[in-house]
């Protein structure tokens, strides 16, 4: 039996920025997936998750800096290659890394993934993904263990694979993230990730040189000790999923757990910081 879904359509005026900003708050509110066109953005609940008062707590609805209109309905299951195959090409990072679907055609890059998003967050067209995607190509991964954590599609722990890490542990607490991570690790001939549905309680008694978590500011905060106490001594924290406003406060709470600043990318007012202990 297909699941039905609630699927919302907003217009949406600036554009890019207000895509961003809306994406960001429904995805805190519980939407799972999300479709940019030029007009602004469809945004998809799974209806038991979906209450008259979903809206009540997105901010931008209510900002006079844009205008913001929008309707609703059933749906059946969506079709989300469809869908992504409508709306986006493939990504180039750098000139190193190609994300792309089953429809693109081939390229001749040193890292090609290959990606069906279904329901999952994690395409590259994210700036905080993208980003991400930017920090693994600069970091050497050779014999090191790794954690994607809200790992969405995979994409991050398929990447540091590809770089040479020999143990990565991909965790998402949403169900359809797990299936699709599942998926594309075995798309990508990935031997060495091994997937958890799940959230920060499943760290327990682990170690990892390096840890990444592209989720959202409260839980990056609400997690940050766990992922101090996994982080083996001179490994590296990579952070995403937060604005350009927020990164004094997850700054600081890193400083206190006796994290250093390294650096950080910034697109479109989003964030993506390096950390080392």
């Amino acid at each position: 039996m297909s699941q039905v879904y609630i699927e919302y359509h907003f217009l949406v005026s600036p554009l890019p920025l207000g895509n961003e900003i809306l994406i960001a708050e429904l995805g805190y509110a519980g939407f799972e997936s999300f479709v940019e066109d030029e007009t602004g953005v469809k945004a998809y609940i799974q209806q038991p998750d979906w209450n008259e008062q979903i809206l009540d707590t997105i901010q931008i609805l209510h900002s006079e800096e844009f205008e913001i209109s929008f309707t609703f309905k059933e749906i059946e299951q969506v079709n989300w290659n469809a869908e992504w195959e409508k709306n986006f090409p493939s990504i180039e990072v750098d000139g190193k890394c190609i994300v792309r679907a089953p429809f693109h055609p081939e390229s001749n890059v040193a890292y090609e993934i290959v990606i069906e998003p279904k329901m999952s967050f994690g395409t590259g067209h994210h700036e905080t993904t993208y980003m991400m995607l930017q920090h693994l190509l600069e970091t050497d991964f050779k014999g090191k263990s790794a954690l994607d954590m809200g790992c969405g599609t995979a994409v991050l722990a398929i990447l540091a694979e590809m770089r040479g890490a020999l143990k990565i542990d991909a965790i998402d607490i949403d169900e359809w993230c797990y299936e699709n991570s599942i998926e594309n690790i075995e798309r990508n001939n990935c031997n060495n990730i091994k997937p958890y549905l799940g959230d920060a309680t499943l760290l327990k008694n682990k170690k990892y040189d390096v840890i990444i978590a592209n989720i959202n500011r409260n839980i990056l905060l609400q997690d940050m000790a766990t992922y101090r106490a996994c982080l083996e001594e001179g490994g590296q924290l990579f952070l995403s999923g937060f604005y350009s406003e927020d990164l004094n406060l997850i700054k600081e709470t890193c400083t206190n757990l006796g994290f250093s600043f390294v650096s950080n990318k910034e697109r479109n007012n989003w964030i993506a910081a390096k950390f080392v202990i």
